[in-house]
């Protein structure tokens, strides 16, 4: 279970660091889900990211230091050329939707598509329906939504960055699965050596590469709340 999650403390001995990608539409709210998250920021004046731009942020989960690398992507067209190196070596994803407007929720699947066709076959993925303040303009069911995250196997939940609602909940559940699979990796590897130790991994990036059999246990797992 995650816990603690300073906003960053540089003297701290890190065990692990895994990156996570933050992809949907521009203007779904990615970038104030990061800040919100990393910074506890939320900006009312945020513009359109340019390219690629990265936030830290250090938490705990069962005694080990785990920081999260979160990269943050321009939805324009124009920026889709960072594909592959923006990918690379991620080990968890936010697809992001707006639940007030509808094509941000019909564009997911190729978002999916796109996702599945460029990073690790087992990244973890959870679904992100945000701006869920915004009720009243509300354009896509929590119903449609959590039947798609079940269908392709992926966590769900609704968000506010503004008013910072499952925020915290949304990143903990990626980090926390991606935790349990690298340790659970670490341990299986250790038995098998006869003196492995999972400490071996510390300060390092982790890369899953799944062992004969394994799949990430996210299929019906979904995380939903209002």
């Amino acid at each position: 279970m995650a816990s603690g999650g300073g906003y960053g403390d540089p003297s701290q001995k890190i065990d692990y660091v895994f990156k996570l990608v933050l992809i949907g539409d521009s203007g779904v709210g990615k970038s104030q889900l990061l800040s919100r998250y990393a910074r506890n920021e939320f900006s009312l004046d945020s513009k359109a990211t340019i390219g690629v731009e990265f936030q830290t942020r250090t938490l705990v989960i069962d005694h080990k230091s785990v920081k999260a690398q979160i990269w943050d992507t321009a939805g324009q067209e124009r920026y889709r050329a960072v594909t592959s190196a923006y990918y690379r070596g991620a080990v968890g994803a936010m697809l992001v939707y707006d639940v007030t407007r509808r094509q941000t929720f019909d564009h997911i699947p190729r978002w999916l598509e796109e996702l599945r066709n460029n990073a690790d076959k087992n990244i973890v993925i959870i679904l992100v329906g945000n701006k869920s303040d915004l009720e009243d303009q509300r354009a896509i069911s929590m119903e449609d939504a959590k039947e798609f995250a079940e269908k392709e196997g992926l966590f769900f939940l609704e968000t506010s960055a503004l008013n910072a609602v499952n925020v915290e909940s949304a990143f903990s559940t990626v980090l926390t699965e991606i935790f349990n699979i690298v340790n659970k990796k670490s341990l299986v590897a250790g038995e098998g050596e006869g003196n492995g130790d999972p400490g071996s991994l510390a300060g390092k990036k982790i890369d899953i590469v799944p062992g004969p059999g394994q799949v990430i246990p996210t299929k019906n797992k979904l995380c939903c709340n209002t």
